[in-house]
């Protein structure tokens, strides 16, 4: 009835005998793609990317010297090879415990296993799995209750951070430790995870912690450290540390760097580019130091380069009509990407469903019903992978031993028929089901990619099936988890099943390591989207440049094709959080829109010179974190200035910062006399003599404006009067429209911890002494509590004398980025979303503030409502 009562009006609406199409009805709004939209959340604090140039920030500026520049760059460089070199002692911690254990596991499963297929004892083995695996994902999932933000990947939230969103907790230490250790529980679990996205996650929290010097979980870790203390320092070294976890996951310095710089920072620099790099050297090389002296001991030698390495690509010696790939193979490549980006939309698809079944009815439950949950995967998963590997699998014949590289397992120099599982099959076979299932992850790619013997296509397609699903699944439970080293192993075995068909089939020689290679990528590609980083990241681990042109016409073709349906899966986690993320551009029609459109006009403001109790009351009253600072323009300052110190001070900073052509060529003039240059001197008596003559005929003309200049007299003139108010008093709901929106002259933006600070540590002067009197803060006092500022509910009002004042001027940034009314939306995008702002004020002709832009404000949701209503108007 509802549905059909809104029909009714917007019939009775559109007038007799006038209907509206569907395109009209979305453009009012009456029509949504989606029944229940998820909108960015607005308690999501952004990152402030932009410096504030405030007085003490100059003072440090001023004290800084070249060779104080040099040491502080020098600083930097340590701190950024510091954090490479312990990135990869993490990938070290983890996989040397991932081994361990699943080593433990597999080796007494199988043995059971052996044992109880003569007997009849099978159930026993599956219970002895069943608790391995349900311990260790237990202990991860009690890691993710005690920190929440553990769960997943990370690389949503990580994205969200380098965009510019402040997301809680997301590089705090207890984070770390709770992702470190709860992954390693959850890969040796079984469950169907990879390791290599949680490395980004906590290479970016190293990054974070690691140039600060302290810990707020741990309150004893704390060193004198004054350096780095912004969010522009923190956001680049969170931007090193993630692209050295990438380094030490896949052995990939470089693609690395283009991860940081594709997939997570928005704002980048030529230096921040090289620092990035040198991190991800850093961290690949440690990683390969240690594990090629521990697993190969050979200390030196640089064998394993990452935590996922897939050997190298080559042709047995000696077989002249085997190629890696041809140009003939380039359309099945193609062909290829078009399916992976089916099944990764596919994929992207069901695990959104997932998540927003989760959000409904696990989430709001109680903690432990989220353990319940990642119990309840693993035993299903667990009794797939165990019933599979017993039933399902085909005898197939082993292929002769190789001595090529490729055939290196991770954990030494074994064979790679050292890892098949000849469950139930006679010598000289393998259990090929069991093989791909009963082994870790990475040995299962390895057999995919390097196994000459075959696997059966129907083997490959129960694989493929179950794990897509059962990975699906997996994937945002309440456990540490990965997601590339899933898809890689469910696309190699679709990449390969392919290759079988062409050879058995069609009668084709092609190289089934390659097929599965591109169907890995094809299938990555289709879920994640990425192109670049992707690509260089392939081709690093495979060690392998010939594969550069297939592995990204692939990616290519895979993300085309899937970005149809839906977006990557991190974008689709991150839309379902309420993130408030900046794409890289908006679209063309949000060009009909512009500045004005967007902005938010009512303001909070604050004056250059302000009682504590109106600061008190508007910090305890909003949750803004930033206000403008203005003046008001009034038609009879000099009478208004008389008897009140406080608004005195407010219209002398006024008058003091309002730059005129005249008064700049007049400080000009004086500057020129001190050249030796008799012909400067001459314009100059020149100007000045012109300027005499003015002032004496305009003094003529004028009468008790004494000293207002052209600019002040304009405002005056262009507003009507407006009431006496205090610059204290707060605002009444009996104010006319035009009292409540009068016009402010703009000076500066100041943050609600600049303001917290000041408030703290009694910066303030008494109403009978000068402004001059107030206590300095430096810059290190002011950002000392940085990263967590105190609250204002955290301040004892009994100190505070209400009627004291703060001068800010000091504090505010005094230069903020600002843009027109008239500014084009895609302009005011790509300023906000480059140079990387907080807010981005509003200003007119004049010089008064008008409104104020946030990220918020720029959202693809809060830009398409305002479109509608923009076409509504029209």
């Amino acid at each position: 009835m509802a549905c059909c009562g809104n029909i009714f009006c917007c019939q009775c609406c559109a007038g007799e005998g006038e209907t509206r199409t569907p395109e009209e009805l979305a453009i009012l709004g009456e029509l949504r793609e989606e029944e229940e939209e998820i909108l960015p959340r607005k308690d999501y604090e952004s990152l402030d990317y932009d410096r504030c140039i405030n007085e003490p920030y100059v003072e440090v500026l001023e004290g800084l010297n070249n060779k104080k520049a040099k040491k502080y760059e020098a600083v930097r460089w340590v701190l950024v090879f510091a954090i490479g070199v312990t990135v990869g002692l993490v990938g070290l911690f983890v996989d040397f415990f991932v081994h361990l254990f699943t080593s433990i596991k597999f080796s007494l499963v199988g043995h059971s296993v052996e044992v109880c297929s003569e007997k009849g004892c099978l159930a026993l083995s599956l219970l002895e799995l069943m608790a391995f695996n349900l311990t260790f994902v237990f202990i991860a999932s009690m890691l993710v209750l005690i920190e929440p933000v553990a769960a997943g990947s990370g690389i949503p939230e990580i994205k969200s951070y380098l965009n510019g969103v402040k997301i809680p907790g997301i590089v705090r230490l207890r984070t770390f430790l709770c992702k470190a250790v709860g992954v390693l529980f959850t890969v040796a679990g079984g469950m169907f995870v990879g390791k290599e996205g949680p490395m980004i996650h906590s290479g970016a929290i190293v990054g974070a912690g690691l140039p600060q010097f302290q810990s707020i979980t741990f309150k004893k870790i704390h060193f004198d450290f004054p350096y780095f203390r912004s969010d522009r320092d923190k956001r680049d070294f969170v931007s090193v540390g993630a692209a050295a976890g990438v380094a030490a996951a896949f052995g990939a310095p470089i693609g690395g760097t283009l991860f940081s710089l594709e997939e997570g920072s928005s704002f980048w620099n030529q230096a921040l580019t090289w620092k990035v790099l040198f991190g991800s050297m850093s961290a690949t090389f440690t990683l390969n130091f240690f594990r090629s002296g521990i697993n190969f001991n050979k200390w030196g030698s640089f064998q394993l380069p990452g935590l996922l390495n897939f050997g190298e690509f080559k042709c047995m010696e000696g077989d002249k009509t085997c190629h890696l790939w041809t140009v003939v193979d380039l359309a099945f490549f193609v062909l290829m990407g078009v399916v992976g980006g089916l099944l990764g939309a596919l994929f992207n698809c069901l695990n959104k469903h997932l998540a927003k079944y989760r959000m409904r009815h696990i989430h709001p439950k109680a903690k432990f019903v989220r353990v319940l949950e990642s119990l309840l995967v693993t035993m299903v998963t667990t009794l797939v992978v165990f019933v599979a590997s017993m039933t399902l699998g085909e005898c197939r014949d082993l292929s002769p031993p190789s001595h090529r590289n490729g055939s290196m397992m991770l954990g030494g120099a074994e064979d790679i028929n050292s890892t098949v599982r000849s469950f139930f099959c006679p010598n000289s076979t393998y259990n090929d089901m069991a093989t791909l299932f009963f082994n870790p992850q990475e040995a299962a790619i390895h057999q995919l990619f390097h196994q000459e013997g075959t696997f059966s296509p129907v083997t490959l397609s129960v694989f493929f099936l179950l794990y897509f699903l059962l990975a699906c699944w997996t994937y945002g439970t309440a456990v540490p988890s990965g997601l590339f080293v899933p898809s890689l192993l469910c696309g190699a075995a679709y990449g390969r099943l392919v290759a079988n068909l062409l050879n058995i089939n069609f009668g084709m020689n092609v190289y089934s390591g390659t097929f599965a290679l591109i169907g890995a990528a094809s299938f990555l590609g289709g879920v994640v989207r990425m192109t670049i980083s992707l690509t260089v990241i392939l081709i690093e681990s495979t060690n392998e440049i010939t594969y550069g042109l297939p592995i990204m016409i692939t990616l290519m073709v895979a993300k085309w094709t899937g970005d149809f349906f839906n977006h990557g899966i991190y974008d689709i986690h991150i839309h379902l959080r309420g993130v408030p993320l900046l794409e890289w551009e908006t679209e063309v029609e949000m060009d009909k829109l512009t500045a004005s459109d967007i902005m938010e006009p009512n303001l909070t403001y604050v004056y250059p010179h302000t009682r504590v109790q109106s600061l008190v009351s508007i910090l305890r009253t909003t949750a803004y974190h930033a206000f403008p600072v203005v003046t008001e323009n009034r038609p009879n300052e000099r009478d208004f200035m008389k008897g009140n110190i406080l608004v005195s001070n407010n219209i002398h900073f006024k008058k003091a910062n309002i730059v005129t052509r005249a008064g700049e060529q007049r400080r000009r003039c004086q500057s020129m006399k001190s050249y030796p240059s008799s012909e400067l001197r001459n314009v100059c008596d020149e100007q000045e003599a012109a300027a005499d003559t003015a002032a004496v005929a305009a003094a003529g003309a004028q009468n008790a404006q004494e000293g207002e200049d052209m600019l002040q007299q304009m405002l005056d003139r262009r507003y009507v009067p407006y009431p006496n108010l205090y610059p204290d008093q707060s605002p009444s709901e009996e104010w006319t429209l035009e009292e409540r929106f009068r016009p402010l002259t703009f000076h500066g933006l100041v943050l609600r911890s600049q303001l917290v600070t000041l408030l703290l540590r009694g910066a303030c002067y008494a109403e009978n002494q000068s402004s001059a009197t107030q206590p300095r803060l430096s810059h290190a006092e002011m950002t000392e509590d940085y990263p967590r500022y105190p609250d204002i509910h955290e301040l004892d009002l009994t100190l505070l004398n209400p009627r004291m004042i703060v001068d800010i001027t000091p504090y505010m940034n005094p230069c903020p980025y600002t843009v027109s009314p008239n500014t084009h939306v895609s302009q005011v995008f790509n300023l906000f979303r480059t140079m990387g702002l907080r807010h981005l004020p509003v200003v007119n002709a004049v010089g008064e503030i008008v409104g104020i832009i946030t990220r918020h404000n720029l959202t693809h949701e809060f830009l398409q409502a305002k479109l509608r209503q923009h076409y509504v108007t029209i």
